[in-house]
């Protein structure tokens, strides 16, 4: 039997990506979990070779013993490839060390995200949630033909066959034989129709902390699309308008184009691009252009300017959204009353890999290398651009530096660029799209601004009987593809986390006033909840304290209809030591809030640091999520979203000043520098509930956890993101 080699260097990788794939298909119906893709006897699926044993689109056995698993799910740092792998694995009981894994290809029929219907894509923490059962049916389905392959070699019944670390071995002899070895006897049994999966107390992946799959970042063997190179392949910069809205006017490229290296100048949709035969000759090439912008249809507004407007609808009824009891006429005849506003600036996305794309004209369509988070959407604005269909645009995905949401862009915003410049060049070249970190700062499509009121009044004990909370800002699927999940004029991502207010209140009104600006926006880590967990959890202390109340206490006795967040508050408060003394000086403050189907509680000590300014000391923090596929990643993905939280309420704003960004770097957008970044404990709840998402949900817990110890320390409650000068 051949063996193959399957060690593929960095060029021997960019030389495949180059030539190889199959054909892709847009699919019009949800495939099944577990047959959207299965081949039939003696047949492979994908890029498989014909020697390599492939039941499904998710996994591959070569006869090296190589298991490739294949991820629908961009990697941009989240650790989807690990739990992708971690899934499959489990199941068809290979060795974890003989487990690779690749990027899918886009293809919406067999990719597709089972949460979001026919589209191929990654985003709202879904990859695990939606993937659970796929990859392990995928996983089994693969085990079973293999021993259906064993038992026809040694003609034995298949029930005393045992799977263990990729070797297969009969019960009652000596016989055993690697996955690689009958991998072609096993691509010629018939797909099972149905399997059984094993019970939580039969695993051996799940649950344990495995070596992640994403390795080689550290040692630059790890794809991104800044590591691609072709023959003859031109580096494109784009000016862009300073303001949302700008056009170009004129453009005068003569010195731009006499830069040594720059090989063209193109107006194009989006600016004015520069092609050159490296990044620096194309900045220095667009550094010397002198263009006229037409402002005359731009948006010219600062961001005082939007607060007073935001701040001036406060005062009339918005959209309702929920109406429960009657908040009126209970908060009218109350004698306690409480009213808070709250103000969330701009926030840029500021991934550590600014926006790029390469891209290539082809006889047959188009083919792009980059880290695709939305790539059916992608496909399909690509394709329009050009003409052609869907499946012509061949999409290669690659690691991504991080997104928190900004590569899942309805528009393809920096895709189309890339689109444009190559349809616009007269050569069929390469031309890899670069966004500088000025570019991508100043690049809109910003977390939305947010102004919050929040009113309430209290019965005799001292616990809300009538609770209001208005909301002010743009919608982030308002106009775009996913338009369709407004309900009643409602953006779901405006009002998530408020909405669905786990206190229990008899009265509880939540209405939205959905303003339209000229503000390119989009979803931010979190989205809704960024804003959201904020003024609730900060509001609920504020009123803890006006009835004399500890916080955890007071959350406990109105959290009574939701155990899972009463469950991750009491652990966060027992790791935190609540409810015993601190040393003079240190204060502690506690937030709980459900995100993406996941809970997360997380107490905040911290410590003054003299001039009125405090130091975060450590962040404990308690997470349900279901089902912990590998607690390892759980745990990063929660301290991420910790120090990627702590940046917009310590620093991080996005301000305009006529309609221009004032923020270009790290600079002024400041973020998390390291020496800032607290100690943080983490613990996760055991559950055999399904598994939800990580990537998101310990993001919007931080921020009002510090602000309430901040008031406990100071009896002021921040109700101004960021706080800057507060924390050292």
């Amino acid at each position: 039997m051949t063996m193959l080699n399957n060690h593929i260097s960095r060029r021997a990788f960019i030389r495949k990506t180059t030539h190889g794939g199959a054909g892709l298909t847009l699919a019009l119906t949800l495939p099944s979990v577990a047959g959207a893709s299965e081949s039939g006897p003696g047949k492979t699926v994908g890029n498989a070779a014909a020697d390599e044993f492939s039941p499904n689109a998710f996994v591959r056995v070569s006869p090296d013993n190589t298991v490739t698993i294949i991820s629908k799910h961009i990697e941009m740092g989240q650790g989807t490839y690990t739990g992708l792998a971690t899934l499959l694995t489990e199941e068809l009981d290979a060795d974890w060390s003989q487990v690779k894994v690749e990027g899918s290809e886009a293809d919406p029929k067999r990719y597709n995200n089972l949460l979001w219907g026919p589209f191929q894509g990654t985003g709202g923490s879904t990859a695990m949630a939606n993937s659970f059962m796929q990859m392990r049916e995928a996983g089994a389905k693969a085990r079973a033909m293999l021993v259906a392959a064993a038992a026809s070699l040694w003609k034995v019944p298949a029930g005393e066959i045992t799977v263990e670390s990729g070797v297969l071995h009969h019960k009652s002899s000596s016989s055993k034989i690697s996955f690689g070895d009958i991998a072609e006897l096993a691509a010629a049994q018939v797909v099972p129709e149905k399997v059984t999966l094993k019970t939580p107390e039969a695993f051996k992946l799940i649950g344990q902390p495995v070596v992640r799959k994403d390795t080689g970042k550290t040692s630059g063997k790890a794809i991104f699309t800044q590591d691609i190179q072709f023959p003859g392949m031109l580096t494109a910069l784009i000016a862009h308008p300073p303001k949302a809205g700008g056009r170009v006017q004129s453009v005068d490229a003569s010195a731009a184009k006499s830069v040594p290296g720059v090989v063209e100048v193109l107006t194009i949709d989006a600016g004015v691009a520069v092609l050159a035969n490296d990044f620096w000759s194309a900045k220095k090439g667009r550094d010397a252009l002198k263009i006229s912008w037409d402002n005359s249809q731009a948006f010219s507004k600062s961001s005082s300017d939007i607060l007073k407007s935001y701040k001036s609808q406060l005062e009339q009824p918005g959209t309702s959204v929920v109406n429960n009891g009657d908040f009126d006429a209970e908060y009218a005849q109350s004698d306690v009353r409480f009213d808070a506003i709250y103000e969330f600036p701009f926030l840029a996305h500021a991934a550590m890999e600014p926006m790029n794309c390469v891209i290539q004209r082809r006889p047959d369509g188009v083919e792009m290398w980059y880290g695709a988070q939305l790539q059916t959407g992608d496909q399909m604005q690509v394709a329009g651009l050009f003409g052609i269909q869907p499946e012509q645009v061949k999409i290669n995905m690659l690691f991504a530096g991080g997104s928190f949401g900004r590569r899942a862009n309805a528009h393809s915003d920096y895709v189309l660029e890339a689109a444009q410049i190559a349809k616009a060049y007269t050569k069929a070249v390469p031309i890899k799209l670069v966004w500088s970190r000025e570019d991508d700062t100043r690049g809109w499509y910003y977390r939305p601004m947010y102004v919050h009121q929040l009113s309430a009044s209290l019965d005799d004990e001292g616990y809300p009987k009538a609770w209001r909370h208005r909301i002010v800002g743009q919608s982030i699927i308002s106009g775009t593809a996913f338009a369709g999940m407004m309900q009643n004029g409602i953006d779901p991502t405006s009002v998530e986390g408020a909405s669905n207010l786990p206190y229990h209140v008899a009265n509880l009104k939540v209405d939205l006033h959905t303003v339209k600006d000229g503000v390119p926006v989009l979803w931010w880590r979190s989205v809704g909840s960024t804003h959201n967990a904020y003024s609730t959890e900060t509001f609920i202390d504020e009123l803890a304290k006006a009835a004399g109340k500890d916080p955890v206490a007071y959350r406990e006795h109105l959290l009574k209809e939701h155990p899972r967040h009463l469950g991750v508050m009491k652990l966060a408060a027992e790791k935190a030591g609540w409810g015993t003394p601190l040393p003079k000086g240190r204060f502690r403050g506690i937030a709980v809030h459900e995100s993406f189907n996941s809970y997360v509680a997380q107490v905040a000590e911290i410590e003054e640091a003299g001039n009125n300014q405090y130091r975060i000391r450590k962040i404990t923090c308690a997470v349900d999520c279901g089902l912990a596929i590998n607690p390892d990643i759980i745990k990063a993905q929660m301290e991420g979203g910790i120090g990627y939280g702590l940046s917009p309420a310590l620093m991080s704003e996005i301000t305009l000043q006529d309609g221009e960004v004032q923020q270009s770097n790290f600079h002024n957008y400041r973020v998390l520098r390291i020496n800032q970044m607290p100690d943080i404990d983490v613990h996760i709840v055991k559950s055999a509930e399904p598994p939800t998402g990580v990537g998101e949900p310990g993001t919007p817990v931080v921020a009002p956890a510090v602000a309430n110890a901040l008031f406990a320390a100071t009896g002021k409650m921040p109700r101004k993101l960021p706080f800057d000068g507060l924390i050292v």
